[in-house]
Formats: C-alpha cells, sequence, structure tokens
C-alpha cells in the first residue's frame, strides 16, 4: 500500500509542478503580447483617453463662448439697428454680414 501512495503523491507533485510551470509560461506570453500590441498601437499615433478628453472638454468650452459671442452680437446689432423708416438711414441693411454658409 505505501508504494502506491507515494507513487500517487511523486505523480501530483509531478503534475503541479507542470501546472505550475504553464501557468507561468501562460503569464509570460501575455506579457509579451501585451507589450507588443503597446509598441505597435503607440506607432499608430493615436492618443490617449486622457488627451482625448481633455481636448473634447476644450471644444465644447469654445463652443459655448462662441454661442455666446453670437448672442452677444445679435443683442448688440438689433440695439443699433435703426427703429423704423422715419430715422436717417432707415431701411440700409448693417455692414457687418454673416460669411457665406453660416
Amino acid at each position: 500500500m505505501q508504494s502506491e501512495n507515494r507513487l500517487f503523491d511523486d505523480f501530483v507533485k509531478v503534475m503541479n509542478g507542470a501546472a505550475g510551470t504553464l501557468a507561468g509560461m501562460t503569464r509570460e506570453a501575455e506579457s509579451a503580447f501585451r507589450e507588443r500590441m503597446r509598441e505597435w498601437i503607440g506607432g499608430l499615433d493615436m492618443v490617449s483617453r486622457e488627451e482625448f478628453e481633455a481636448v473634447k472638454a476644450i471644444a465644447v468650452a469654445g463652443r459655448e463662448e462662441n454661442q455666446a459671442l453670437k448672442a452677444r452680437i445679435e443683442k448688440l446689432e438689433a440695439a443699433a439697428a435703426p427703429k423704423g423708416p422715419g430715422k436717417a438711414g432707415g431701411g440700409k441693411k448693417s455692414t457687418t454680414s454673416s460669411p457665406p454658409g453660416a
């Protein structure tokens, strides 16, 4: 009985060692794959998520500022426009014009 038990113990030790080696090889292969993908993607001139979010925030702020300035210009133009045909220069169009396609 003792010899069978010892043989089984040795077999289990060999299997545990093989499983550990296989797990280590898997981790090493995964690490090498990840490093190669980082190098490959790094060569594609892609931006990081943080850079993208920063530029997106700048674009949103610029768009909001543009809308605020547009509203202010329209308000100033409305205030400066003549109010009726009896005023001097009545009916003249404003000298400022919006660019084509705007």
